[in-house]
């Protein structure tokens, strides 16, 4: 039987999504961004909470759920291990980048650990208050310049290569319901991402100034 550590409550902290204005262009995901990530085959947002793996590293779990409003599917999008990602810059297809759990402040993690269900590579929420190494990094793999928000995205670990995907496999208790999140070492349908819900940082200058040359 696999045992689950789940510690007592802890604060959460409740971000309210918000989309584009009426009427607006969909944007590039920016950092300092708070978001929501849609599996688009299986129709569940990333999600994790302070439950631990019983197998494998015994680090946090990562899961997806079908649920809209729960807070704890919030992610900041950051700059990869030891660097700044100004707040608003535009995230660049191929760029390296950390998601951060705003409930727990752990990154979105990988490693060499089988995941407990599928026996793909374990996915889990590491660090603390969102500093842990460079197994939190994770290349945005789209098309064109930008990582758009009204894009499809795949996440490719970025010292494993393996993609961050559901394929269904879903957990009993304490998480029913949940789907397990893994790493795949190849594409399809079950790892591609979208953002949804949100707050998305203003698009610094930069994203004109490319504009501007490119028109050059």
């Amino acid at each position: 039987m696999r045992r689950w550590r789940v510690p007592g409550p802890r604060l959460l902290i409740l971000v309210v999504g918000l989309g584009a204005a009426a009427g607006s262009e969909p944007g590039p995901v920016t950092c300092g961004s708070v978001v929501k990530l849609l599996n688009v085959r299986h129709n569940v947002r990333l999600h994790s909470h302070d439950v631990r793996y019983g197998s494998g590293s015994g680090q946090q779990s990562v899961t997806g759920v079908s649920a809209v409003d729960d807070s704890n599917s919030y992610w900041r999008v950051r700059g990869k291990t030891s660097t700044v990602c100004e707040r608003g810059t535009p995230v660049k297809c191929g760029q390296s980048i950390r998601l951060t759990h705003i409930n727990t402040g752990r990154n979105l993690h990988s490693h060499h650990f089988t995941s407990p269900l599928s026996g793909n590579q374990e996915v889990s929420a590491f660090g603390e208050d969102g500093e842990g190494d460079y197994l939190d990094d994770w290349t945005v793999l789209c098309s064109g310049t930008y990582w758009l928000r009204d894009g499809e995205v795949r996440f490719k670990h970025s010292s494993t290569d393996m993609l961050l995907s559901v394929t269904g496999e879903q957990y009993g208790r304490p998480i029913h319901g949940q789907k397990e999140v893994h790493g795949m070492s190849y594409s399809n349908q079950n790892n591609n991402w979208k953002v949804m819900e949100g707050i998305f940082m203003k698009p610094s200058e930069l994203l004109k100034t490319d504009s501007y040359h490119a028109e050059l």
